[in-house]
């Protein structure tokens, strides 16, 4: 009996179709919204309405179309089961995790990865227990120890400080107030070792682990679910995930060390992903090795974090610009980072106000061509969701119902987060600072 081989369509073919069919989508687009810019114009002048319709309706709309097309074409190659499993280490980096810190290492008991671990917490100068609970657990544990900083010096410094203790291959990095799934480790070991030989760095799959605390949480385990996830994916099909998150990544120790660490920066995952990709390195995402973290619990915490991961992009795009210019296929995504200021500056400031106005009746910015996209992004959310689901379904875990979250997410989400990006703009650009713990 001869195996039949299954037709197999290469990653770049399925890139240019992409591409077509997002080029089509967007002249169309621009052709039928021809006549919004010339009622606009009336208004205000033409460059304006060009900055103002492109921002808020042509752009984002020719971006969805290539996610959602290449979503749709996404199969996700094999990951691969081994006989043999290589040695890790595990860097934590902690500061004033005391609460978190017992519950965190104890998901590490729980790991089914069958190779030998070893679990190092980077303490940054904690002011509470946090060293004197990893002291105590390392008499239970014999994978534990620690890289016990004695005064605060950062999370990219400490694990740093931690990253010249290594001596296996293989790195990985987990958050210390963050719960790994069971087969997280296994899993985002295996991805690597079932990816090309190129690849130096993983991202892990991040969610939400405290959801039901308050309507802050409940909005965020959406965009993790829906957004995050969905961005990290197609990157990785692409072969360039933008950002091997320090939350839970997997990176290989040579080339971590050729690029000395993780620098001293607000942004480090960012700025450091970036660094592997300047250097024609492969970096992937493993969508079922799970990590569940506590997100910000109040509006403040949440725009503090939302505007330092904006800053990472500015501070990304000032060390690794010519990333613009590389030709491969994961470049299209930085250009995109480059647009989205403009993409958040003309949310913020005109769609929204164009909101107000449409309930008056007057239909200048928020008209027809902006509707038309509401059910194509409701469609492009739907295969995300139903991508997500199965894989959680897979992996035994069953997502609780989150209706108010979804409903806050769907209406206001883009007007919290969008302003708050903005400012982190406009902050690392005029005021850059070095980041303190606090803002996760």
């Amino acid at each position: 009996m001869t195996n039949k081989r299954r037709f197999y369509t290469k990653v770049p073919v399925k890139f240019a179709f992409a591409c077509f069919m997002s080029a089509l989508w967007t002249g169309i687009s621009i052709y039928l919204a021809e006549a919004w810019v010339e009622d606009l114009t009336l208004l205000v002048n033409h460059t304006f309405a060009i900055f103002a319709i492109y921002g808020i309706a042509i752009i984002p709309g020719s971006m969805n179309s290539f996610i959602l097309i290449s979503l749709l074409l996404d199969k996700r190659p094999v990951r691969k089961h081994f006989v043999e499993y290589p040695d890790i280490t595990v860097l934590m980096a902690a500061y004033n995790e005391g609460p978190n810190m017992e519950g965190s290492l104890a998901t590490f008991a729980e790991q089914t990865y069958p190779g030998k671990m070893r679990v190092i917490v980077c303490n940054d100068g904690s002011k509470d227990n946090t060293a004197e609970i990893v002291y105590r657990l390392m008499k239970k544990y014999a994978w534990l120890d620690i890289c016990d900083l004695k005064q605060n010096v950062g999370k990219s410094q400490a694990l740093n400080a931690g990253l010249a203790m290594v001596d296996t291959a293989i790195t990985i990095t987990v958050d210390g107030d963050s719960y790994l799934h069971h087969d997280a480790i296994k899993h985002i070991v295996e991805r690597y070792m079932s990816d090309p030989d190129d690849t130096v760095a993983i991202a892990g799959s991040i969610l939400v682990r405290n959801s039901h605390v308050n309507w802050v949480t409940r909005i965020q385990e959406w965009d993790y679910y829906l957004g995050i996830a969905a961005v990290k994916r197609l990157q990785s099909f692409y072969h360039g995930t933008m950002v091997a998150q320090g939350a839970f990544s997997l990176y290989r120790t040579d080339i971590l060390r050729k690029v000395n660490g993780w620098p001293h920066c607000v942004g480090e995952d960012i700025v450091l992903t970036w660094a592997f990709l300047k250097m024609g390195y492969r970096t992937g995402f493993a969508e079922d090795a799970i990590l569940f973290t506590n997100a910000p619990e109040n509006l403040m915490q949440f725009i503090k974090q939302r505007q330092r991961w904006s800053r990472g992009l500015i501070e990304a795009f000032k060390e690794h610009w010519p990333l613009l210019f590389k030709p491969r296929m994961s470049t299209i995504f930085v250009w995109w980072n480059l647009l989205f200021p403009w993409l958040d500056l003309a949310y913020s400031l005109v769609f929204m106000p164009g909101i107000v106005l449409a309930c008056f009746g007057l239909f200048y910015i928020v008209g027809p061509m902006t509707l038309v996209l509401i059910p194509a992004a409701f469609f492009m959310n739907y295969v995300i969701y139903n991508i997500q689901t199965r894989m959680l379904k897979h992996q035994g875990i069953v997502k609780k119902s989150n209706i108010s979250g979804a409903i806050i997410y769907i209406i206001a989400y883009s007007m919290i987060l969008v302003p708050a990006c903005l400012w982190g703009y406009v902050k690392e650009v005029f005021w850059g600072r070095i980041k303190n713990w606090g803002t996760k």
